[in-house]
């Protein structure tokens, strides 16, 4: 039996009293390219610049079924699917239909909390339309971006941040499923613990070397031993496996640091890293444009396969003007990385922060 500590039991009438949706549209970039252009749709389409440093930014299902993914080498992408259509993609047209798609969110509630262009969470405790449950405000929220957008979301409703992300992918694409609070534990322990959000592959691949495969295996270890294994995040693997997470959905957070990171499959040396760092930066600097944000410190992380953390940082003169000024400091703070070159990693990111305005 688990050491219990009545603290990190779930209250299941405390559960209740939130009512979270999280949507998450359906393959965003390469559906957009597809409601555009009639001539894409059913086949696959691939959203990336081709060539040896691109990589995937949006795949259509139907090159999913190839094994084409997200954050793949392009080239890598053309070899699983020849006969994938490569679209360049077109972030300012992104942008504008992800805005619509607030739009829709805004008639519901004020307390989004996007994640990106293509999903957010929603507190719909209290909702602006007078709908009677949770489950009823996403299902309208999805007939609207359908009927007005012509494009499909997935949704999850449950009583916390943590629950309603894993809820949305639970039917994809373009489904909607519910976990009610008195279901929690029960949802909880048969899930495989890849279905964490945030447990990578290799995560995973450790976890199983622990004897952890299901949520109920993390329920099952006590607080000391998951310590033990995984450090301070172990404490949050004792919380998420009693479905606790008391992050509330925070809208119009100004960032102090905007970041995007990567796990990797397999563990890499660092000499492998530069194409992911360059996709990274890219994609923060696209972030802070579409803020109107200058940042002027560059940030460097790194995680080992033995789960140490190394953070790099520089901090230019003036802001950074130009994404190869930031792409450029980013790679070169791996020179200031004094590991052997044969360790290993399986994580890296790249932050901007110090903000101008």
């Amino acid at each position: 039996m688990p050491d219990r500590d009545p603290a990190y039991e779930p209250d299941i009438a405390a559960l209740g009293k939130r009512k979270i949706v999280h949507v998450d549209m359906d393959a965003f970039y390469a559906s957009v390219e597809q409601r555009d252009d009639p001539s894409l749709r059913g086949r696959p389409v691939v959203v990336a610049w081709k060539g040896k440093r691109s990589v995937v930014c949006a795949a259509s299902y139907e090159a999913r079924r190839f094994g084409v993914r997200s954050a793949m080498p392009a080239v890598s992408a053309e070899r699983l699917c020849p006969q994938a259509i490569f679209v360049p993609p077109d972030f300012v047209r992104y942008k504008a239909v992800s805005q619509a798609v607030r739009a829709i969110f805004e008639r519901h509630t004020d307390l989004i909390e996007p994640l990106s262009l293509d999903e957010a969470y929603l507190d719909v405790t209290e909702n602006k339309t007078g709908l009677p449950t949770a489950t009823l405000v996403a299902k309208t929220i999805r007939q609207q971006i359908y009927e007005e957008l012509n494009l499909t979301a997935s949704a999850g409703v449950a009583p916390n941040k943590f629950l309603a992300k894993i809820a949305s992918d639970w039917r994809k694409p373009n489904g909607l499923f519910v976990i009610q609070p008195h279901e929690v534990q029960q949802f909880l322990l048969t899930l495989p613990v890849g279905r964490i959000p945030g447990v990578g592959k290799v995560t995973e691949a450790r976890m199983a070397e622990t004897g952890i495969k299901l949520v109920g295996d993390i329920y099952a270890m006590g607080l000391a031993a998951l310590a033990y294994h995984f450090g301070s995040y172990g404490q949050r693997l004792y919380e998420l496996a009693r479905g606790i997470d008391h992050n509330p959905v925070v809208s119009n957070r100004v960032s102090k640091q905007i970041s995007a990171e990567d796990t990797f499959p397999d563990d890499i040396p660092l000499t492998e890293c530069e194409i992911h760092i360059r996709r990274l930066a890219e994609k923060i600097w696209l972030a802070s444009k579409s803020n109107a944000r200058q940042g002027r410190t560059v940030v460097l992380k790194l995680k080992t396969k033995e789960f140490s953390s190394l953070t790099r940082s520089m901090t230019p003169n003036e802001p950074i003007a130009t994404c190869e000024a930031l792409t450029g400091i980013a790679l070169s703070l791996c020179e200031r990385i004094d590991l052997p070159p044969q360790q290993l990693y399986r994580l890296v990111g790249v932050g901007l922060s110090n903000f101008k305005g």
